[in-house]
């Protein structure tokens, strides 16, 4: 996984509230073995008509909007535990989400794919989105180690678990994290033998 700690970045704002891992996307996509490609029908029924052509009025084809942040309604990744969901989000080149709240297994498959979901107050959100509506080359700065999100509409902190910004900030998937303690390891091992 790429290191983690500050990302500065546009945002596009998706109104949509209970955006669920179909939508991010569909099953028809799930046929691969491996992440490759996944960006490309991330959000695929949203971002194309029934005939292919683009949807110019999605947010994701709308060229005022860019960046690798994504700040989209309330529960977001609800539905299927799938986590080509998070592949096909990091795929597309987003790093954050910022929502004010999380589907669980989301918020875990994210996480493990080096996708950071930011979880922020109602209130907070509805005035962000509507900022960067409004001021769509606003920029947000997302600081994992503070834990803190910085927008012209003000800061907010988030939380998360301790082990995963761990990770984060490394660059570590669960086994490289192990390994990063293997001294410690061989230590307790020649201690317990």
């Amino acid at each position: 996984m790429e290191k983690f700690t500050i990302v500065t970045s546009r945002a596009v704002p998706l109104v949509a509230e209970n955006i669920d891992t179909d939508q991010i996307i569909p099953a028809r996509f799930l046929k691969a073995t491996d992440k490759l490609g996944f960006g490309d029908n991330v959000f695929r029924d949203w971002r194309f008509q029934k005939d292919g052509s683009i949807n110019k009025d999605f947010p994701l084809n709308n060229s005022i909007y860019s960046g690798n942040i994504l700040v989209a309604g309330n529960n977001f990744g609800c539905g299927s535990s799938r986590e080509h969901a998070a592949w096909a989000l990091v795929g597309y080149g987003f790093k954050v989400i910022v929502s004010s709240f999380f589907a669980d297994i989301f918020k875990g498959n994210a996480l493990n794919n080096g996708l950071l979901p930011v979880q922020v107050s109602e209130d907070f959100l509805k005035k962000l989105i509507v900022h960067l509506q409004e001021n769509p080359t606003s920029e947000l700065v997302v600081n994992l180690e503070n834990q803190i999100i910085e927008t012209d509409v003000g800061n907010a902190s988030f939380e998360i678990d301790s082990y995963k910004k761990t990770c984060m900030i490394h660059g570590y998937d669960d086994i490289d994290y192990l390994i990063s303690k293997k001294e410690k390891i061989v230590a307790f091992e020649a201690q317990v033998i």
